[in-house]
């Protein structure tokens, strides 16, 4: 089994590390990044570099493709390259799969049409733009289509993904190595937690980074 990670231009990190550390971990399975050129690939803060292995030509049908989102996710709609690779591995994969605004991505490819699917809070509006049916869940499933909410939901993807494959057991195995037991020393992890005025600067934020 070929799990083929997509790294683009400001990407975020941890979307793609979560899934990597979890997901990953499928017996037997190997793991590739993959972007339209083989090399580094800069992350969303511009001080992290991921070497991406492949070109997107060399990795054509991977059995899980899974898309990190960016807070700058809609730069991609306008590479055609990216978006018809998209669309040509998920023609032959098992499962389709994005954490946070790489959901987007799937959904510019049009791959998301009619289906229900999931993004970061700041973005989930932006489904029904491409047909999707967008819910707050954590984690999504809708037929061999998983997305995940924001950045460090993939953790949860992943694991999610691996118990569908390879059994519970497996992924409560991954679960106690990585001891993947959040215990966050704020509940604000959510806009209906979160205090009303920082969910409010931060939708104002991200207005204007979508401009």
């Amino acid at each position: 089994m070929q799990i083929a990670i997509l790294l683009y231009d400001r990407f975020t990190a941890l979307d793609a590390i979560g899934p990597f550390d979890t997901l990953g971990r499928l017996p037997g399975a190997e793991t590739v990044f993959v972007a339209q050129t083989p090399g580094p690939v800069r992350n969303d803060a511009g001080n992290l570099g991921m070497i991406a292995e492949r070109s997107l030509d060399e990795v054509p049908n991977p059995d899980i493709l899974i898309v990190p989102g960016s807070p700058v996710a809609h730069a991609q709609f306008e590479h055609k390259e990216v978006l018809d690779w998209l669309r040509a591995a998920d023609a032959t994969s098992t499962w389709t799969t994005s954490v946070c605004t790489g959901s987007l991505l799937l959904g510019a490819a049009g791959l998301l049409r009619g289906r229900r699917a999931t993004s970061h809070w700041l973005a989930l509006d932006a489904l029904t733009g491409f047909g999707a049916h967008p819910t707050g869940e954590r984690v999504v499933t809708d037929g061999k289509y998983v997305t995940a909410a924001g950045v460090s939901s993939g953790i949860d993807m992943g694991l999610t993904l691996l118990g569908r494959i390879a059994g519970d057991r497996a992924a409560q195995t991954v679960q106690l190595l990585t001891e993947y037991d959040p215990q966050p020393p704020y509940d604000a992890g959510s806009p209906d937690k979160a205090p009303a005025d920082l969910v409010a600067e931060l939708r104002a934020q991200s207005a204007e980074i979508m401009k």
